[in-house]
């Protein structure tokens, strides 16, 4: 278990750059509310519901991040900052980072049943301050999703999505973007442009240029071009 947890807060501090030990990271809300809602779930689970509630209210008053002790979590999932509502049916999958005033928000099912309301969230997603995630929609793994996105549709695996907001009207975004990177982006990814490719892309242009002027240079004009050439010099002289 001591293990378990060393793993969790020295994945928090490779996400996150501020912390300088185990022990700031011990102080976050979000590892708080993890904490509470571990202990909510078990409760939930064998269907102690009031002290489940019990103890999720006691984690909402304490850190401002309300998660329904029904909520499924895989490992590793780090809330920086806080300000957080996570449904009852929501699902996380493992290395999930969400950022602050995150909603993962449900739809009223209209058969009176509760069933799957919630979203579902796959592997190593990062969601961006703001962001709503609504309904029993599906966001694949290693999928980003902008700040104040209104997600309203699955995000397929490895996407990007930004949202826009216009006259205080949610608009699903449509725009999909592969370069979008948030900070808390694990190290082992690219977390700056691969300057090193760049600058390849560059040698090669400069070395295709080179060849393209010496072509120019060693290869002789076609014979008409040729005398379409010295034509049009005679025309210049003689009207000289």
């Amino acid at each position: 278990m001591f293990e378990r947890l060393i793993s969790y807060l020295d994945s928090v501090k490779a996400r996150d750059p501020a912390p300088r030990s185990r022990w700031e990271v011990l102080l976050y809300p979000g590892v708080w509310a993890l904490g509470f809602h571990r202990l909510a779930h078990w409760l939930f689970e064998a269907e102690m519901f009031f002290l489940a509630r019990a103890v999720n209210h006691t984690a909402r008053f304490l850190t401002a991040i309300d998660i329904h002790p029904g909520a499924t979590i895989g490992r590793n999932f780090f809330i920086d900052h806080g300000f957080t509502v996570i449904g009852e049916t929501a699902h996380i999958g493992d290395n999930v980072t969400i950022y602050q005033c995150v909603t993962l928000g449900g739809t009223n099912p209209t058969n009176g049943e509760a069933g799957k309301r919630h979203p579902t969230l796959e592997d190593d997603v990062i969601i961006g301050s703001g962001a709503q995630i609504i309904g029993p929609i599906t966001v694949g793994k290693r999928a980003r999703v902008g700040a104040n996105a209104v997600v309203t549709d699955d995000v397929p695996e490895g996407a990007t999505m930004i949202g826009l907001k216009a006259r205080s009207t949610l608009v699903p975004a449509e725009t999909w973007l592969k370069e979008f990177i948030p900070y808390g982006t694990p190290c082992d990814e690219p977390c700056e442009p691969d300057t090193r490719r760049i600058d390849e892309l560059e040698s090669r242009l400069t070395q295709l240029q080179d060849e393209l002027a010496k072509l120019r240079t060693d290869t002789p004009l076609p014979e008409s071009e040729a005398a379409r050439g010295t034509a049009r010099t005679g025309r210049k002289k003689t009207g000289s």
